[in-house]
């Protein structure tokens, strides 16, 4: 054999077995190892499990009390959830179709047996019942936990359907015996006398409770310095408030009763309620105002809006005031913020400001002294600041003099009375006199003899141009003599 056939033999043997090795390596690689075979066939040996539910066994159980069901549902996920509702649809759903069976069975009853049909229409449906309340709870945790809020609606409409056809389709006399029934059992109106005998009772201990701790945040409240009468009542009331909200919030909690729509509910009715009351709002926001900034507090004597009294009360939206003569006035606080204030009481002394007056033939020297002495001798007038008395304004009628002393503010009306009464008498016995406005009348008589006429003019065109100082209608006598004849 040549060279070359022997060379080309080696290099098909050399090829073939290339071949050979690469293709076995591919078919190794492509060939499950041992492990994962018997995986496998264990895998389609083992029974399918995607009948089984997702939730824990027994949450489907009609028997199952609502209160273990309630605490078995918290750690569920939303696909269990979802899974369970689907399952307790499928329960109502049946019980729902045994009550309409029996009832379409009951009106082909005759009537003396229709009595005992009728209690097991009313039986299948305390049942069935049963088994929607279970079926809500378990929609509610779906829709608490975040569940699609289009299936959340879809469950609670079959329930709602369901519940109001039937009470449509239903004679008299089974709904009768269904609300007697449903009244006298534990889970119904039992359970519900239960509940609102505890939520009424819960009431009037959260008033009594609330109104304890009102009185301990007043006291806790006066015991800051600087915060006002008015401002302690405002804050007390809030913690009043706020006492009897969480309480209540606490009492439907523990009754089972969800209280997260009440927030939704909340805060739609607020924004609704502060587009319809605007103004009240403002006076709210002037009350938290003069709380804060406190130009008055409660016993004060103010001038506001034009009224004038002692601050009785102010709440969150409107202040009382009582006049002198004890009527009582209720000012909006917007009006009352909106407005200039005068606080007259703020202060521990006032200045009582009145005015004497003197003829102008008396002595300015001793309306001075006499002055001087009722004003120092009067026990309430304070000695500092000084009063001051002076010469103010020489008037039409009288000297005017000021006096002004100071006093307590408590005793600025005694002081002003007094002095009024004390000047009079003490001007009296020194015989000054106290001017009143006088004035002075000047009559003018005009001549008895008057020309016919002036000019050419009648006598009673004349007359319209007054004749004589200070004299523009004709007199008596003028009037009396008849005016000479045209011509």
């Amino acid at each position: 054999m040549s060279f070359r056939k022997r060379f080309g033999c080696m290099m098909l043997a050399l090829a073939v077995l290339v071949v050979v090795s690469v293709g076995g390596a591919f078919a190794q690689s492509a060939d499950p190892a041992p492990a994962e075979v018997s995986a496998q066939e264990d895998a389609e040996a083992a029974p399918p499990e995607d009948n089984a539910p997702a939730y824990p066994a027994g949450l489907d159980d009609p028997t199952l009390e609502i209160e273990e069901l309630r605490l078995r549902l918290l750690p569920l996920t939303v696909d269990q959830l979802t899974e369970l509702a689907a399952a307790w649809q499928g329960i109502v759903a049946g019980q729902t179709q045994a009550v309409v069976d029996e009832s379409l069975a009951l009106e082909r009853l005759p009537t003396q047996e229709q009595e005992a049909a009728r209690a097991r229409v009313v039986a299948l449906t305390e049942t069935r019942n049963a088994g929607f309340d279970r079926f809500s709870e378990v929609v509610s945790n779906l829709a608490r936990k975040g569940g699609d809020p289009a299936t959340v609606e879809t469950y609670r409409a079959y329930r709602s359907s369901i519940v109001v056809q039937e009470k449509q389709e239903a004679d008299w006399r089974t709904l009768a015996e269904g609300a007697l029934s449903w009244a006298v059992a534990r889970d119904g109106g039992v359970q519900l006398a239960i509940r609102i005998a505890v939520i009424g009772g819960a009431i009037f201990a959260l008033l009594l409770v609330a109104r304890i701790v009102r009185g301990y945040a007043r006291r806790m409240f006066g015991k800051l310095p600087n915060l006002s009468k008015l401002l302690q009542a405002f804050l007390a009331t809030i913690v009043y408030w706020l006492t009897i909200a969480v309480g209540l919030m606490v009492v439907l909690s523990s009754l089972g009763v969800d209280i997260t729509p009440l927030f939704a509910l909340f805060g739609g009715g607020a924004f609704i309620l502060a587009f319809a009351m605007q103004e009240t709002l403002s006076n709210l926001a002037a009350g938290v105002m003069i709380m804060i900034n406190r130009p008055f507090d409660e016993g004060d004597y103010v001038d506001v809006a034009g009224l004038g009294g002692t601050v009785k009360n102010v709440s969150i939206v409107s202040t009382q005031i009582v006049t002198p003569d004890n009527q009582i006035i209720v000012i909006p606080n917007s009006k009352v913020w909106g407005d200039v204030i005068t606080n007259v009481t703020a202060s521990d002394t006032r200045r009582v400001d009145m005015v004497f007056g003197i003829g102008y033939g008396d002595s300015i020297q001793e309306a001075q002294a006499v002055l001087e002495e009722v004003v120092s001798g009067h026990p309430l007038v304070l000695k500092d600041p000084a009063p001051v008395i002076r010469v103010n304004e020489l008037a039409d009628s009288a000297v005017n003099f000021i006096v002004r002393p100071w006093t307590k503010t408590t005793d600025y009306w005694a002081v002003y009375w007094d002095l009024q009464r004390a000047v009079k008498e003490a001007f009296d016995a020194k015989d000054i006199s106290i001017p009143f406005p006088q004035t002075d009348m000047h009559l003018y008589m005009a001549p008895k003899s008057l020309p016919a006429a002036v000019d050419g003019l009648p006598l009673a065109r004349q007359t319209s141009t007054g004749r004589g100082p200070g004299r523009d209608d004709p007199g008596p006598d003028d009037a009396a003599e008849p005016a000479p004849a045209a011509g």
